[in-house]
């Protein structure tokens, strides 16, 4: 009989393709060797029933990767780029068996966590849709975010954007996203971003300050996929001048006392980023039954938007992202941007055949 999480980890497979070739030869091995019973199976024996929304591939590899970087696994550490490792790809699933072989335990209980990539690459989408609501509505923002993780995206206007020979952002920002997106969003791109208040909440919040949340984000970032590592050592550097705030909370109760009355002269923007799947479906309706009420708080003065960026249809390397916007009054919804699991390309609906340079 085929192992219950072995089709989630080729899926997943295909899905890192071409990001991440390493990340996909080990978890197409890991598939055969659920099925076979080996000693992947063991490990994730605890999680055979576990929902693909839950991710368990990305939360075995984020517990290699992180043994690997605690440098508790010195063999497959030699192909690993995240740690200089140039050791051939190919060969890489001899050193993960042995390593699942030796540290079941361990690598079981990590395999527990959550995935946290907490990735900024999707401030692309974020600083977009920012754009077009200070566009639209001409008031200076108030950001909430909902599954917050370590916070980085709150700093969104901390980081640089270079767009069709323009820089957007912070010009000399540490953080340059290169050529973010495919096409235009409706906005002024000349104007510049006024965020008044940011915050956010997680049920399990990641502290970038520390050695422990640095290694928590860098785990989840696949190892051979630099450009990322790149992005996430430059937002943490960041963090540590601009630290974000995040809440230990759940989203509903946390949005609760955030949205309890309108504030004159800011448009309030509540954020999330592949959050949804991860949240039980009576909060989704309480966090919906929420957004509804203040929505119907809100005026032309005291506007309230909703920006999220989820997947759609199944998880496959061909899969997408529906970045959406829900605006009140008048509670509109309308599809801002199709994009990437990690915001990078975006394109904007309004930019069909307006491709950006470069």
């Amino acid at each position: 009989m085929p192992h219950p999480l072995a089709e989630q980890f080729r899926r997943q497979a295909r899905y890192c393709l071409p990001g991440s070739p390493l990340y996909a030869v080990l978890l197409e091995a890991m598939a055969d060797d659920l099925d076979a019973g080996g000693p992947t199976a063991h490990v994730m024996e605890r999680y055979r029933d576990d929902p693909s929304t839950s991710v368990p591939p990305l939360r075995l590899m984020g517990a290699l990767h992180r043994m690997v970087l605690e440098r508790r696994a010195p063999e497959l550490a030699l192909h690993y780029p995240s740690v200089g490792g140039t050791a051939p790809v190919r060969d890489a699933w001899p050193a993960a068996e042995r390593l699942l072989t030796q540290q079941p335990d361990q690598l079981a209980d990590l395999a527990g966590r959550p995935v946290q990539t907490n990735d900024v690459g999707r401030c692309a989408v974020l600083v977009g849709a920012l754009l077009v609501l200070e566009h639209r509505t001409g008031l200076p923002i108030r950001l909430f975010e909902i599954g917050a993780s370590a916070g980085l995206n709150l700093n969104v206007d901390r980081y640089a954007y270079v767009i069709d020979h323009r820089t957007l952002g912070q010009p000399d920002s540490r953080l340059r996203l290169q050529s973010p997106w495919l096409s235009y969003p409706p906005a002024d791109l000349g104007q510049r971003l006024e965020i008044v208040e940011r915050a956010g909440c997680d049920p399990l919040p990641v502290d970038p300050s520390t050695i422990q949340g640095r290694l928590t984000l860098t785990s989840f970032v696949w190892a051979d996929w630099t450009e990322r590592l790149y992005r996430l050592r430059a937002a943490l550097q960041i963090a540590a001048e601009h630290p974000p705030t995040v809440e230990r909370a759940r989203a509903a109760p946390w949005l609760a006392h955030r949205l309890g009355r309108p504030r004159a002269g800011n448009v309030t923007v509540v954020w999330h980023s592949v959050v949804w799947q991860y949240i039980e479906a009576a909060e989704q309706a309480e966090i919906e039954a929420l957004l509804a009420a203040a929505g119907a708080r809100a005026t032309d003065t005291a506007p309230l938007a909703l920006v999220g960026m989820e997947s759609v249809g199944q998880l496959d390397k061909d899969s997408r992202l529906e970045v959406t916007l829900t605006s009140w009054p008048g509670g509109n919804r309308e599809l801002l941007a199709t994009t990437a699991g990690h915001g990078i390309p975006t394109r904007w609906q309004s930019g069909q055949g307006r491709d950006v340079a470069g």
